[in-house]
């Protein structure tokens, strides 16, 4: 999958983004939602319509939309809380070409409790090293102010790729749907891991901050090309 690629291109994966998402359990009911940016002269974005299961998602479903949430190609609804996290949060941090924002069961869980941190206790979790953000609780983000809000912690913290969302869920931001992809999936188990870990009672054991940087560094190294791996073999099991 290349940082640049055609409309067609884009269709197929952030459909089947969706549809694996829903089959890892990432999705909550028809809410949600992915998009991404297509190239082009104009602000144009592919994102999914309001009503259709994540489960059942096709390229032809998904909705070409411009700046201001107007339809362009497809049919179905734009999801209000979709068109302002999603719209805002392109336009505050452009190497974001693809968003996704989800209420996914572990990470939001660290939005629940006091202090709720994803802490570098496993080395699945260094992959987010200096790469997180967090942010108080504001709503559902029915209003364009309140994605505007969530986009100012992208424009306050530009290495976060991940904003936790206070009593909300998380959004994810990447240069490609894989690579957003694959942070959500990577992400999604390291909170697990450490919701897990901290049933146990006992207190986490922490990395040392040095070991933790260098394994974050030696994520970094093979991301990209780890990310486009992966998620093309998870196309190819699933038959996307």
């Amino acid at each position: 999958m290349s940082a640049v690629a055609d409309i067609t291109t884009l269709r197929r994966e952030l459909a089947a983004a969706l549809r694996l998402a829903a089959r890892f359990d990432l999705n909550e009911g028809i809410c949600n939602h992915f998009s991404v940016v297509v190239p082009g002269p104009d602000e144009r974005y592919l994102i999914n319509p309001y009503g259709i299961h994540w489960g059942e998602m096709r390229p032809d479903d998904l909705l070409l939309i411009d700046g201001e949430g107007t339809i362009h190609q497809g049919w179905g609804e734009v999801e209000a809380t979709a068109r302002n996290i999603h719209i805002a949060g392109h336009r505050a941090n452009p190497r974001h070409q693809a968003i996704l924002h989800v209420h996914m069961p572990h990470a939001t869980a660290l939005t629940m409790v006091e202090g709720g941190r994803l802490e570098m206790a496993h080395q699945t979790a260094c992959r987010f090293l200096d790469r997180t953000a967090y942010q108080g609780f504001g709503g559902v983000a029915l209003n364009a102010e309140e994605g505007e809000r969530i986009a100012q912690a992208q424009k306050d913290n530009p290495h976060a790729d991940v904003i936790f969302l206070e009593h909300h869920g998380v959004t994810i931001g990447g240069p490609t749907v894989a690579v957003a992809f694959d942070d959500l999936y990577y992400l999604e188990r390291a909170c697990r891991q450490q919701v897990l870990a901290m049933s146990t009672g006992l207190p986490l054991k922490i990395i040392p901050a040095e070991q933790a940087k260098q394994t974050a560094r030696e994520w970094m190294q093979v991301l990209d090309y780890q990310a486009t791996k992966h998620f093309q073999a998870l196309m190819r099991i699933n038959g996307l």
